[in-house]
């Protein structure tokens, strides 16, 4: 049975819930301009006015909690059937995958100005538009031998028309125009279908990495790029705390993902009917995929403490329907999004939470695989809030999730893989010239030395002073975003291999992380398939 849009049992409910909404808005609204404006005496008095009416609101809005779904479902109907299926499989065998996931800090204006960030909505939109931009191009990737070049650059930037990147922080500092430069390209077309090439895409890692020669020492191909990876299939995205920015980002984002799945969460007393713990804000994750959504499942974490439990942080399981397969078995894949405990110090949180996500991932994947389907990818992403360099994170580095879901940026535990590079931005630095645009930050992580002043350190264990990096090891940033995929789960006759995985400075001046993609090759044996 396909999902329903709405999150409440009936239309009058519904209504009750937007009625009650729209009295708090206005209260909410004045409040958080109060906030960023303090010390403003006209919005104090309109915060004043409205209290009483946000009060009303609250008292119809908090009781139909309780029979909310945790989120909203929205469905674009497709032009032909065909643009919801995976063709891959049912013809050649094999098909091509792509995921990425980003922390987008879309909080109300007067919280995302402490992490230096700022106008929401129009942040929102930017964004949208900028990920269309990047997963709508074409696969073309071009090598710059211009001396002055620092590596491979993002093709689609000299192909696609620029949308305007001006910062939208808090500091509203000019974004310099790109410096052009003289280059000498050789172009190389990769426009082939994702779905049918296997690894014929790999693309070879910037030139400046080359000469460290970090890549070498790894069969896993990746790279740092200025745009999103094309044809993106599924896009998990994090802080998406505020719902006017989350229906910007559906209407931006709808064209190209059909399915989205936005306002991710629970709110109010939680659980419900009692007074432990109040929800002010949702999960902040956001879904949208190309494939139609079969399952959806989500879960609060119940031992969040301090400013993170104001947050109904969680994990959101879906199942998605990609097409058949030779033998005419359905296929499909899991897909799995998650945010965890944020403070520094408190390990032992998450490590609960990842045992939370382990234990959720399971029950959901055995109540709803069927006989007649194979799993051709399971895939696990989001913000973790701890790396795999830092000594302070050493409980969650050793966690067993790691021992299911392989991480393609990990060497083991608390130690990286030389190329990869950090994911967690210094705030405070966040407008400066080498950073404010797509290219200057591509440029910018592209060089260790460069990579220092921008990507925040590995924290050091309470009371020992922190040794990094190891000698003859490259500095590697804290990388707390994460994408990882299981095997052990999939049907035996499918074999994965990893096609790409992409550091993104697309989103540079819109959020203080850098985005991250990993496109997987399914490939099916013949034999089994035909059976």
């Amino acid at each position: 049975m396909a999902l329903q849009a709405s999150p409440f049992p009936n239309g009058f409910v519904a209504t009750i819930h937007a009625v009650g909404w729209a009295f708090i808005v206005p209260c909410f609204w004045f409040l958080d301009r109060l906030i960023v404006f303090f010390g403003s005496i006209i919005f104090f008095i309109l915060f004043l006015a409205t209290a009483p009416l946000a009060f009303v609101g609250f008292l119809l809005w908090a009781p139909l909690q309780a029979c909310r779904r945790p989120f909203h479902y929205h469905r674009e109907t497709p032009s032909s059937s065909d643009k919801e299926t995976h063709k891959g499989f049912e013809l050649v065998g094999k098909a091509s995958f792509g995921f990425a996931t980003a922390n987008l800090c879309l909080l109300p204006d007067s919280l995302a100005r402490f992490n230096n960030l700022g106008h929401t909505q129009r942040r929102a939109t930017a964004i949208g538009k900028h990920i269309v931009q990047g997963v709508c191009r074409p696969h073309i990737c071009i090598f710059v031998d211009s001396p002055s070049s620092c590596g491979t650059l993002s093709p689609s930037s000299s192909l696609i028309p620029t949308i305007n990147s001006s910062t939208y922080g808090s500091t509203d500092r000019p974004t310099q125009p790109p410096v052009a430069e003289s280059t000498s390209a050789a172009v190389l077309n990769s426009n082939q279908n994702s779905n049918q090439q296997g690894r014929a895409n790999h693309r070879s890692a910037p030139r400046a990495l080359l000469s460290q020669g970090l890549c070498q020492q790894d069969t896993v191909p990746w790279e740092v790029s200025s745009l999103f990876p094309a044809n993106v299939d599924i896009l998990c995205l994090e802080e998406v705390f505020d719902k006017r920015a989350a229906q910007k980002l559906t209407r931006e984002l709808k064209p190209v993902f059909g399915h989205i799945l936005y306002d991710v969460g629970v709110y109010g007393c939680q659980p419900s009917c009692s007074c432990s713990s109040f929800k002010f804000f949702n999960s902040g994750l956001f879904l949208a995929s190309r494939f139609p959504v079969l399952k959806a499942q989500y879960h609060c974490f119940p031992n969040s403490r301090g400013e993170d439990a104001l947050a109904a942080k969680g994990l959101l399981s879906v199942k998605v329907l990609i097409g058949k397969c030779r033998n005419q078995r359905k296929a499909v894949g899991y897909f799995n999004c998650t945010h965890l405990h944020a403070p520094e110090g408190e390990g032992e949180i998450r490590c609960e939470q990842l045992n939370m996500v382990t234990k959720w991932i399971g029950e959901f994947q055995h109540a709803n695989t069927q006989l007649d389907e194979d799993v051709v990818f399971d895939v696990l992403c989001g913000d973790f809030n701890f790396d795999n360099c830092s000594p302070e994170d050493t409980k969650e580095q050793n966690h067993c999730l790691f021992e299911g879901y392989r991480d393609p940026c990990r060497a083991g535990p608390g130690k990286e893989k030389p190329w990869v590079v950090g994911t967690l931005l210094e705030q405070p630095t966040l407008y400066e010239e080498e950073i404010n645009t797509p290219e200057n930050l591509q440029r910018t992580l592209e060089r260790e030395d460069l990579r220092k002043l921008y990507i925040s350190p590995p924290v050091p264990a309470v009371d020992s002073p922190l040794v990094y990096p190891d000698t003859g090891q490259p500095w590697i940033g804290r990388r707390i975003d994460y994408i990882l995929y299981r095997e052990s789960s999939i049907s035996k006759q499918c074999r994965t291999e990893i096609e790409e995985m992409t550091f993104i400075t697309q989103l540079a001046g819109l959020t203080d992380h850098i985005p991250v993609g990993l496109r997987l090759s399914v490939i099916m044996d013949s034999e089994c398939a035909d059976e």
